[in-house]
């Protein structure tokens, strides 16, 4: 019943708005005025507009920065994170200080160069220094931007991960279960066509290294240590996204995909810093069906004497897999 009604408020006011456009044509051609002809005055009028929009406007978007910055992410967590947020940094500073210097000029010409009856434009066809100031200026300026953003991709993507502790993520509609690599840092292979009974996750268990595997529901880190997680998805494309450690990467069925990194930060340490409610959770960043909201796995980073005080106490995928 409300959104009828709602529709019903539109229509006529859609309606009054076409009746009020028709009663102006009506009155021009009483009064034998085109409603269609600008004057100076209008000019005038909408030039001064433009000024009183300056201060308003400028003042709108330092307003929104100040009231919404609690709402963006802390600091990054993890050591290519923290390379990330200074990329960022640099780049919304530039954005900024171009932003806050054309915007009053956009809006200060607008008023400056407002029509008036009888002015012609100044045409002139070329000017050798403009085309130099804004050819080569912002090209020395991008392409250091470009170089900087490429150096810390590479250092993202690509960090040593020789002493990285190895933990696959494994997804499906809809949640995520987490196998380490066990003692040899290894993990077992694995297939679809083995997915049956407890061995959820596929693994062949006549695969040597697949032994001393350790299948969890949760994920513990020691902090500043190397990790290195692999993704697989069971059914449809889901996407791994830890947005505290500035992770993400997309889980698809048939294919591996991996991202390494190194937490620096322990969960502790965040609870006294963000609240006592504070958790590192993996979530699925694509809409991959009904429950997609349910994708969520904790985090857990710890020092590594409490880390290898639990690891010690899972049991192994053999074991798990032996138990009746």
């Amino acid at each position: 019943m409300t959104n009828l009604l709602i529709a019903l408020v539109v229509i006529l006011a859609i309606a009054a708005l076409v009746q009020l456009v028709r009663v102006n044509e009506l009155l021009s051609e009483i009064t034998n005025e085109d409603t269609n002809s600008v004057t100076d005055d209008d000019n005038n009028k909408n030039g001064i507009l433009f000024l009183l929009t300056i201060p308003l406007f400028l003042g709108f978007v330092v307003w929104q920065m100040v009231t919404w910055d609690h709402l963006l992410l802390p600091p990054a967590s993890s050591v290519h994170g923290a390379e990330i947020d200074s990329l960022m940094k640099v780049s919304m500073t530039l954005i900024l200080i171009v932003f806050f210097a054309l915007t009053p000029m956009l809006f200060f010409f607008a008023y400056k160069y407002r029509g008036k009856k009888g002015n012609t434009a100044y045409f002139f066809s070329h000017n050798n220094k403009l085309e130099v100031v804004w050819t080569v200026v912002p090209t020395i300026i991008l392409t250091a931007l470009i170089i900087y953003g490429l150096r810390t991709w590479d250092r993202a993507m690509n960090p040593d991960l020789s002493q990285a502790t190895v933990i696959e993520v494994y997804s499906k509609q809809f949640d995520w279960t987490a196998r380490y690599a066990g003692e040899d840092n290894v993990l077992g292979q694995s297939s679809y066509l083995l997915v049956k009974g407890k061995n959820t996750l596929g693994v062949d268990m006549l695969d040597e290294p697949s032994s001393d595997d350790i299948v969890t529901r949760e994920v513990h880190l020691p902090v500043n240590k190397p990790v290195l997680l692999k993704f697989r998805s069971r059914d449809v494309i889901h996407s791994a996204f830890l947005p505290h450690f500035r992770v993400q990467m997309n889980c698809v069925p048939g294919l591996s995909t991996q991202f390494g990194f190194t937490p620096t930060k322990t969960t502790e340490q965040m609870k006294l810093e963000e609240g006592e409610d504070f958790e590192y959770v993996l979530l699925c960043n694509k809409i991959c069906g009904s429950a997609h909201f349910n994708m969520q796995m904790k985090f857990i980073v710890e020092s590594e004497e409490d880390y290898n005080k639990w690891i010690s106490s899972q049991e192994s995928l053999e074991t798990t897999l032996t138990l009746k």
